[in-house]
């Protein structure tokens, strides 16, 4: 495969007036983006800025209604991920696209496999991987089958793919979205290698400041569709990206007012529970929550706190210890009855837990109380009353929800699961917070969100601290663990190593504790 020319000022890739209308919405309003060789140029906005709209039009999977595109100044008709394939573009999306069953040879080939006569080359395909993993430092089993693959190692797949096909531009979407610190770490230094050689030039879809920042040659932001200004990386900061994101100043800082810690809301003791491997999960876990304090849970994924807040949550069975909800025994309750007691859930998995996508946003809205007067009529309570909906009370509580949340959505009927990321999650904090709930199970709140939405998301949760509410926040981000917390309790394989008064301890002590390092530290006064 021949180097491209590296010459970072000519052009690849333009993408001129870019327009992309849906039946309630501009998606892409008049767009122009251009990829020079060579380059990683990222894609900045929030949820729902148009970003892979954009980049689904430059894949086939949309049709643009206004609009040119020019790949090596050539005028180019895109109308399938064929065409775009044969012309060198390809995209890794945020689900993986990988063939469960076959080997990872077998998916790196697939459409181009090289042939001896009329069988498979297998030996070739594997000598011709095995170079470009060893050029570009990427190591994964070709005989392995995908399910047998960490997240990471899947991303590796699709990248070995994509230079297999002979890329020569490579969109990732949101490739970070499901990676821990250091495979972050390992990408950015194999995307830098690949640009480096002129291989490919990159396009990076994000909404995360510092990793934008980190990889990019030049960023581009988007703001409900439109570019805001394309830049380069090097006179930029995190604050100026920040506001021309949102288009206005964002707050990194939210600053803890002091509260009066009050009774124990949650108290749990001696938890241990299977997870879904019928494999202990949590071995012995105890803790409590109090009014008006936030409870910080912070442990690599699988430490635990899943099922540890599936089990508070009714949607797991305990097979060993307590829990209290508000003095009360919740052990062996049903999820509808800790609810009834006044639990709030905002759970991690927000399509598969939190909202019905093919249901409105009204309905979706009154989940878990849809039963209730007024959403039903009061002369039908006596029989069956999911059949005697109000919708009009539906609909009017929903305009609340939706108006005072800043839930950006043109009508209530449309589809929840149509809504971006941070527009979902602030359906869900709206369901869950106006019903006044004691305690708040909080399950990664901010995870995969802009810098806009996570802004708003932590100071509601601030809020609903200083009204006396107890708060149990799970997150992977340790400084919004730190800065959100009265006490941070360290998990580390099922069990809680420490916990520690959120002003005692640093991030990269959290760092040591959740990944075994350090088990535990001295308590400074």
């Amino acid at each position: 495969m021949k180097p491209l020319n590296t010459g970072k000022s000519k052009k690849i890739l333009r993408m001129k007036n870019i327009t992309k209308r849906f039946p309630e919405v501009v998606a892409n309003d008049h767009i122009y983006f251009d990829l020079r060789f060579g380059e990683i140029h990222s894609i900045l906005g929030e949820n729902g800025a148009g970003k892979t709209t954009l980049m689904n039009i430059l894949y086939g999977l949309y049709r643009m209604d206004e609009g040119e595109i020019l790949v090596n100044g050539n005028d180019v008709s895109i109308s399938s991920p064929k065409d775009a394939i044969n012309l060198g573009i390809e995209m890794i999306h945020q689900s993986f696209t990988l063939v469960p069953g076959q080997s990872v040879l077998e998916n790196i080939i697939l459409g181009h496999e090289p042939t001896k006569g009329p069988f498979l080359d297998r030996k070739r395909a594997r000598k011709e991987i095995l170079e470009l993993e060893k050029k570009f430092n990427i190591k994964v089993d070709l005989e392995a089958r995908p399910e047998q693959l960490s997240v990471s190692e899947k991303q590796k797949v699709e990248i070995l793919k994509a230079l297999y096909r002979g890329a020569k531009i490579l969109v990732m979407d949101e490739p970070t979205s499901v990676l821990m610190p250091h495979d972050k770490e390992e990408l950015v230094k194999t995307l830098r290698e690949m640009t480096r050689e002129g291989i490919l030039s990159v396009i990076f879809i994000t909404h995360k400041l510092p990793e934008a920042i980190a990889v990019s040659d030049r960023i581009t932001i988007l703001r409900k569709g439109k570019v805001i200004d394309t830049l380069e990386t090097k006179d930029i900061n995190k604050k100026l990206l920040a506001q021309k994101m949102v288009g206005r100043e964002v707050l990194f800082d939210i600053t803890k007012s002091d509260t009066t810690k009050g009774e124990k809301v949650l108290e749990v003791k001696e938890l241990q529970a299977l997870g879904d491997t019928e494999t202990l999960a949590l071995r012995g876990v105890s803790l409590h929550v109090r009014e008006g304090e936030t409870l910080g849970m912070a442990g690599v994924s699988g430490s635990g706190q899943e099922e540890l807040v599936d089990v508070i949550a009714g949607l797991r069975r305990a097979i060993a210890g307590k829990v209290f909800i508000k003095g009360k025994d919740t052990t062996k309750c049903s999820p509808r009855e800790i609810r009834d007691l006044g639990v709030g859930y905002i759970p991690e998995d927000r399509v598969g837990r939190a909202i019905l996508p093919g249901f409105s946003i009204g309905e979706n809205a009154v989940l878990g109380v849809q039963s209730k007067h007024p959403f039903v009529h009061r002369w039908f309570l006596p029989f069956d009353k999911r059949w005697f909906t109000h919708p009009d009370e539906i609909n009017k509580y929903a305009r609340r929800l939706v108006a005072e949340y800043n839930v950006d959505t043109p009508t209530i009927d449309k589809p929840a699961g149509k809504l971006s990321g941070g527009t979902m999650q602030k359906l869900i904090l709206a369901r869950e917070f106006s019903r006044n709930p004691d305690l708040l199970l909080a399950d990664k709140p901010t995870s995969g969100l802009d810098v806009g939405s996570q802004e708003f998301i932590r100071q509601k949760l601030m809020k609903e601290r200083e009204k006396g509410k107890a708060i149990l926040l799970i997150s992977e981000d340790l400084d919004e663990i730190i800065m959100m917390s009265d006490r941070i309790a360290v998990m580390y394989e099922g069990r809680i190593v420490n916990v520690v008064p959120a002003e005692r301890i640093t991030k990269e002590e959290i760092g040591e504790m959740i990944t075994g390092v350090k088990k535990k530290i001295e308590q400074r006064a």
